[in-house]
């Protein structure tokens, strides 16, 4: 695969590499840094690339372990009332999709992203994350259930 095709490839999955990002990051900013750091490593390794046909989960593969590279670099002790004020203003502007996988486990979420928005198949999810077909699909089931769980009470209001 050449440069071009790459930068391509990269504005075509722009919307895409946004929404696995915004999966595994609260913040707009952290997600734009991980979005970055992953093209910028695309481009410098783009010799890696064994076949063409997999250029766009390879570049997700890059974000989501970006991603993780964040998340590590983040943690940090926040008091409690910093976190709630951190919390009203970030969560001010997100889509009620969003809000609801903000309330499953990352290792979860990530999955049902890559599902159900991305399409990708259960095959490319496991791919993608290191992990077997089967724990895909209980992740999926578990995300499905957490989520309708929470959703019932509220609809009977």
């Amino acid at each position: 695969m050449k440069k071009e095709q790459l930068g391509e490839l990269i504005i075509r999955s722009e919307d895409m590499l946004y929404h696995v990002a915004k999966t595994l990051l609260c913040n707009d900013a952290d997600c734009a840094d991980a979005i970055q750091e992953a093209i910028v490593k695309a481009f410098a390794n783009l010799h890696k690339l064994r076949e063409d046909s997999y250029a766009r989960t390879w570049l997700t593969r890059i974000l989501i372990n970006e991603c993780y590279g964040v998340m590590r670099r983040e943690k940090r002790i926040v008091s409690l009332d910093e976190y709630y004020c951190e919390e009203t203003e970030e969560y001010k502007d997100y889509t009620d999709l969003y809000e609801a996988l903000r309330h499953l486990a990352p290792e979860i979420r990530i999955c049902v992203t890559l599902y159900y928005l991305e399409g990708y198949s259960v095959r490319e999810t496991a791919q993608l994350l290191g992990i077997t077909e089967s724990a895909v699909k209980n992740r999926l089931a578990r995300a499905r259930a957490k989520l309708r769980s929470e959703l019932e009470p509220a609809a009977g209001t």
